[in-house]
């Protein structure tokens, strides 16, 4: 479990190697952010590659839990696709560093962090293509998988893309996500 203190220390780095690079980033730049000195970050984490792998482990992990709970607490398909697509869009606009981490500095986890990176997101995939699969008995597993990882590319771009305010941002991307992925017509 991450405490309060590790989550504000990992959130901190993810925006800095985000901004910076892995490799630009000292465990003094996080300590500094973080209002304390670099040694003392070993209390919390063993090494700066520690925290890019429980920053990517711990965000999976949200993703997977809170998409798995949104989606059982709907009433049926349709109202957990949008739950889905609603919590991915919160996530995105939220956590823009961690998209962009994932994207960059992937080659700098060990095997072990994307082993476990990989099987938390695989999960959360499965969740939406469980979603999809009933909504859209016409697409076969792999295609519903298709479909659901080129709407995360949709929703993840949101780091890249040109800025709008965000209301307006979270009602486009809803439209296109539900565009791409409910039944024609």
């Amino acid at each position: 479990m991450t405490t309060k203190r590790q989550q504000q220390i990992l959130d901190i780095a993810a925006g800095l190697f985000a901004e910076r690079g892995f490799h630009g980033v000292s465990v003094h730049d996080i300590g500094a952010a973080c209002g304390i000195s670099g040694p003392a970050l070993y209390k919390h984490f063993h090494s700066k590659d520690q925290i890019l792998t429980q920053s990517l482990t711990a965000i999976s992990k949200q993703l997977l839990e809170t998409g798995r709970s949104r989606a059982a607490a709907a009433a049926s398909a349709p109202e957990a696709l949008d739950a889905l697509i609603g919590w991915h869009i919160d996530f995105a606009l939220g956590h823009p560093a961690f998209i962009v981490i994932q994207e960059r500095e992937w080659t700098n986890l060990d095997a072990g962090g994307r082993k476990e990176v990989r099987s938390l997101q695989l999960a959360y995939t499965d969740v939406w293509v469980k979603t999809l699969r009933v909504l859209r008995p016409d697409l076969d597993k792999p295609e519903a998988r298709a479909a659901v990882q080129a709407t995360f590319g949709l929703l993840n771009s949101t780091p890249h893309s040109a800025r709008i305010k965000e209301p307006r941002m979270r009602e486009l991307l809803a439209a296109m996500a539900k565009a791409a992925l409910e039944p024609a017509g």
